[in-house]
């Protein structure tokens, strides 16, 4: 039997939205502060996948300047009628305290890898909209509602408002139609019509291990909604010893043979050596990630087959299988017109601060603010999507102060990195050094033995080799001989449950990086980027004995810190 291997989307792909549109199937997730917004994956039979779009491309679409960590685009919800698909999109201006301070967007484009329409503002009420396009015509937009008022859950229930697609607003009565489950924290709704119900997905329990799918129907758009008999939908929390965890936030799609399918976001961890955290189920440093389940119907509703908690291995539906190439090459030669679609950068577009046209064959890039700025970081990255892997790169630098600094970094948020650069010393002249963030607390484990860099050395080579415990910085001058650091940092502590504070939605990064506080403008060319994955051998991919079968999450649970699915 052909099976389905999750996670279909690796390393920090949230908050998955599912359509088919003939025979193609698309999944739309977030991107968080992470420019350009949104990545749009495609596939052909529900198992393979590759990168087709990346629409918030335009500063006209997305302007996230100043945003927080973990501020941008959370949840979008992708959809297709009347010829043209439909893309609904938060920017989260404000994370922490009691407002969220967000706008919710809608754009529009005919093909899913063409030019999308300057967007539409829809509502500021809360996070996690979408858009049901109903049998009549009519089109309907729900978000969850964000109460900010002392005394009340912040949770507010889920409110449905009629949207003119001429008018290009929302009219009509706004109102609250559910407000979830026992479990609590009600987000993220999706609207199916099914056999005359209206199906309403919602995500609930926050974003960690207590997140949970919930499910609810009404034969009337507006309510009332019954719960699903034997909600959750979906769940890892209580099954502690299932390969992959987090697993909520979701949607369906029925198949062109009626099968249906359950994207999901999901977390693989690992766990620390000798620590004990979170009932200790471990770290992901590679973020939240996409997978999918099947599905069956029975009185009504659906279920997850063999129970409501995510397996690695699922029966795939009867489609042709569709392989594709790999969506990137191993090594970057940065010989093509425009930065290849693998890299993204923060908060801004790259071309405010970089260029592959100066220099052909190579990145420049000016350098920016240090890894603390909210504004305009010089920073070129790429997703970690791997627990072992090795990042290269050669890097051109003629730095003529200490604030200059250009090289190779590993990153989660503004509190949270490592940087191996060249700079300039006083007294040694340009120099390999290496600065770290954890928690905030800026630290050089170099002390003041720095690496001088030889006169004759043309470039420096710099190379981070990550596996699921650690990771380890090496440099050499000729690109053969290799000398490794001196210092080994902790993967898992580039993770959502290391960081526990507001903004941990993401997941780890690798790139190039560009700092110069002298205000110079001084650049650095990187000749070529290498992030080569190696074999997996961890035991995530056999799935564990776990603690039976569907058991239902009755009762309420105290989730601390406000969530986000």
């Amino acid at each position: 039997m052909s099976t389905i291997k999750n996670p279909v989307l690796k390393g920090f792909n949230p908050d998955p939205s599912m359509v088919r549109v003939g025979d193609d199937y698309y999944i739309a997730v977030s991107t968080f502060e992470w420019f350009p917004g949104v990545v749009i994956y495609h596939s052909k039979d529900l198992k393979n996948w590759r990168q087709v779009a990346r629409p918030l491309n335009r500063v006209e679409l997305l302007d996230m300047k100043g945003n927080p960590d973990s501020g941008g685009v959370w949840a979008p919800q992708l959809s297709y009628s009347d010829g043209q698909f439909f893309l609904i999109y938060s920017d989260v201006k404000v994370t922490g305290g009691i407002y969220k301070d967000v706008t919710n967007y809608l754009t529009t484009c005919e093909t899913i890898d063409g030019e999308w329409s300057n967007p539409v503002f829809m509502n500021q009420s809360g996070f996690d909209p979408s858009l049901f396009h109903d049998e009549d015509g009519r089109k309907w937009f729900v978000n969850m509602v964000w109460d900010h008022r002392i005394g009340h859950h912040d949770f507010g229930g889920i409110v449905l408002q009629e949207y003119d697609h001429e008018q290009q607003k929302l009219i009509g009565e706004r109102k609250i139609i559910y407000h979830g489950t026992d479990v609590g924290l009600v987000e993220a709704p999706h609207l199916y019509k099914i056999n005359g119900y209206y199906y309403l997905l919602t995500a609930e329990g926050g974003t960690m291990l207590e997140h949970h799918a919930t499910l609810a129907r009404s034969k009337n758009i507006d309510g009332p909604y019954e719960d699903h008999p034997e909600n959750p939908l979906i769940s890892s929390y209580y099954n502690p010893r299932l390969a992959l965890q987090r697993a909520g936030h979701g949607s369906m799609v029925e198949t062109q043979g009626g099968e249906w399918y359950f994207a999901h976001l999901t977390s693989r961890l690992t766990k620390a050596p000798g620590d004990v955290l979170l009932m200790d189920r471990g770290y992901s440093q590679l973020g939240r990630e996409t997978a999918i389940q099947k599905m069956e119907w029975k009185d009504g509703w659906p279920y997850i087959i063999d129970g409501n908690y995510p397996k690695v291995s699922v029966p795939a539906p009867n489609l042709p299988e569709q392989k594709w190439e790999p969506d990137f090459p191993v090594v970057d030669q940065f010989d093509s017109e425009e930065l290849s679609e693998q890299w993204q950068t923060l908060r801004i577009p790259y071309t405010e601060f970089a260029t592959i046209k100066e220099n052909p064959g190579h990145l420049r890039i000016y350098g920016a603010g240090g890894h603390s700025n909210l504004h305009k970081q010089a920073l070129v990255a790429r997703r970690w999507q791997a627990f072992e892997f090795e990042a290269e790169t050669k890097v051109f630098f003629e730095p003529e102060t200490f604030q200059q600094q250009a090289g190779l970094v590993t990153y989660y948020n503004t509190k949270n990195w490592t940087n191996l650069h060249v700079t300039m010393h006083e007294e040694k002249g340009k120099v390999i050094d290496l600065y770290a963030s954890e928690r905030n607390n800026v630290y050089n484990p170099l002390g003041d033995d720095v690496i001088p860099v030889p006169e004759d050395a043309e470039a420096v080579w710099f190379k981070v080799k990550v596996d699921q415990y650690n990771y380890q910085f090496s440099y050499s001058f000729d690109g053969e001989n290799w000398e490794v650091i001196p210092a080994t940092f902790d993967s898992w502590k580039l993770s959502d449950e290391y960081i526990q504070e507001a903004g941990f939605f993401t997941g780890a990064f690798v790139g190039m990086s560009v700092i110069d506080n002298s205000g110079m403008g001084k650049y650095a060319d990187f000749e070529y980027f290498r992030y080569e994955e190696e074999e997996d051998t961890r035991d995530h991919w056999t799935l564990p004995r776990h603690y039976g079968k569907g058991q239902k999450g009755k009762g309420k649970v105290n989730y601390g810190e406000r969530g986000k699915s």
